[in-house]
């Protein structure tokens, strides 16, 4: 037992001496996060492998040591009556307190992630439809706030939503026919987008890395799911004003990004191709027949 203690101490100690995350790849999560809120949620899922392997090399070391403590040694059947009260009140206890803890830092990191400010420094209105999106810059909060300016998703150019870096962000979601899935990978969560009277909020504290993100939609919504793509792009403050007051002057988002020294088109994803011909719905220029 106090071996199997102290090996699992050493597999602690040796565990937070590296960066765990990058040498086992995240144990599965995502890596790359740009916001406080991805980075707590990161730490909550490495901290949570931590412990399980910790409770693994137990429990893995107590069922090799009763193989081999407690091997059959002849014909004679072990006493089985017999109980150990100590050993009882271990797995009785330690999975509770196991269980406590990761309820208790769980709830914190997820109380962190939904927490809305008051005066949030930037408001966006998430509007999905099949199967695009269009992302109106608002002056305030709720459906009285006031749209200032508008980017608007087409089958031919997919759309950019410019957001800056050490700036609070409120995004308020809508769905203007079913339900769609707001999904920038490097923010570590999604966000269902409901049709109706119902806007999903959510906001970052701030976005730390200026660059180019790739945006999906991650609910099935209909034929052209897998092609509705948007880009975030996240660029210095100076240079978000100087966009936001390009579009309010009337230029396209393409003519804005151009202005502030962004590429004007998205580099992380592509147009999809609707291939809605006429040979998709009459192939061959078949005559129609009976049934058909």
């Amino acid at each position: 037992m106090a071996g199997l203690g102290l090996g699992g101490v050493a597999l602690l100690v040796l565990l937070t001496g590296c960066d765990v995350g990058q040498t086992f790849h995240g144990f599965g999560w995502p890596q790359g996060g740009i916001s406080p809120e991805s980075k707590r949620m990161y730490d909550l899922w490495i901290a949570s492998c931590i412990a399980a392997l910790a409770v693994g090399v137990f429990v893995w070391g107590l069922i090799f040591w009763c193989v081999v403590r407690y091997r059959k040694r002849g014909n004679a059947l072990p006493v089985q009556t017999r109980y150990n009260m100590p050993m009882e009140f271990l797995y009785t206890i330690a999975p509770i307190l196991i269980v406590s803890v990761l309820f208790y830092y769980t709830a914190i990191v997820q109380t962190d992630v939904d927490k809305l400010s008051k005066n949030p420094d930037v408001t966006v209105e998430v509007v999905a439809f099949k199967w695009n999106w269009q992302f109106n810059y608002r002056d305030g909060q709720g459906t009285e706030a006031r749209t200032t300016a508008s980017t608007l998703g087409t089958s031919e150019v997919i759309p950019v939503l410019v957001l800056p870096t050490n700036r609070s962000i409120r995004f308020e979601e809508t769905s203007r026919d079913v339900i769609h899935s707001f999904w920038v990978p490097e923010l570590l969560f999604k966000r269902d987008v409901m049709p109706g009277k119902i806007r999903n909020v959510f906001e970052v504290s701030s976005l730390d890395a200026e660059g180019a993100y790739v945006g999906r939609c991650a609910e099935l919504c209909g034929s052209y799911h897998a092609f509705m793509n948007f880009e975030l792009r996240v660029v210095s403050p100076e240079k978000y004003d100087q966009f936001l007051a390009a579009k309010q002057a009337g230029k396209s988002t393409q003519d804005a990004l151009t202005e502030i020294g962004e590429q004007p088109y998205a580099g992380t994803t592509q147009p999809f191709d609707t291939r809605r011909t006429q040979d998709n719905f009459n192939p061959d220029h078949a005559p129609a027949r009976t049934g058909s």
